[in-house]
């Protein structure tokens, strides 16, 4: 039996870092690649950056909108109030086996929130991280709460996962998932102009 894996994106940054998990999801035999996009993907303001995730192949099962065009308190919080009502309903209609998401961001607590009430068992990717000064930190470990599964990038996040009470059985350190993106990377050639190669013959030969 197959086992539905929702991945939440909210940004082009995270799908970048999500892209290849999404990939691997969709060529298991025994995973079905569920895919709900909120936040920025759906903003013409951020260039409508859904149309790329689809560009790439993904289809995207649902899509949330939550974004207002304020990024005072009271927008964000009223963001959050919307994402929390998109994704209670897009998870009664995709009933995933357990959602994936990743990192820091409101768009990201709201779909994690809206999974512990629905009691979808939840992978947090990129948790134990810090950020100084902003209230990312707080967001991340709230995630980290209403999660089940844990995939850190370091020891040290490893450790801090631990250490915010999580089962150490349940914390996977597997590296950045940028890593991912760099070894897929088809590097540019750099060759040399033909008359840079005679130039610097020519000093040869006068030297």
């Amino acid at each position: 039996m197959t086992k539905r894996i929702c991945i939440v994106t909210g940004t082009r940054a995270e799908y970048g870092l999500l892209r290849w998990v999404m990939e691997g999801i969709r060529q298991s035999p025994v995973l079905e690649l569920q895919l709900v996009a909120t936040g920025m993907h759906l903003s013409p303001e951020f260039g409508l950056t859904v149309e790329a995730i689809e560009a790439d192949g993904f289809q995207v099962d649902r899509k949330v909108e939550m974004l207002l065009s304020s990024d005072t308190a009271v927008g964000v919080t009223k963001s959050m109030g919307l994402g929390m009502i998109g994704f209670a309903d897009a998870l009664a209609q995709l009933r995933p086996d357990l959602m994936l998401v990743l990192g820091d961001r409101y768009e990201i607590f709201s779909a994690a929130a809206a999974a512990m009430i629905a009691r979808v068992p939840i992978a947090h990717l990129h948790g134990g991280e810090t950020t100084q000064g902003a209230f990312d930190e707080a967001i991340r470990h709230s995630i980290t709460k209403m999660s089940h599964l844990h995939f850190v990038a370091a020891e040290e996040y490893r450790r801090r996962v631990i250490q915010l009470g999580e089962q150490p059985e349940r914390v996977f350190q597997v590296g950045g998932l940028g890593i991912d993106n760099i070894l897929r990377l088809k590097q540019l050639g750099n060759p040399v102009p033909e008359a840079l190669l005679s130039q610097s013959s020519h000093a040869k030969q006068r030297g």
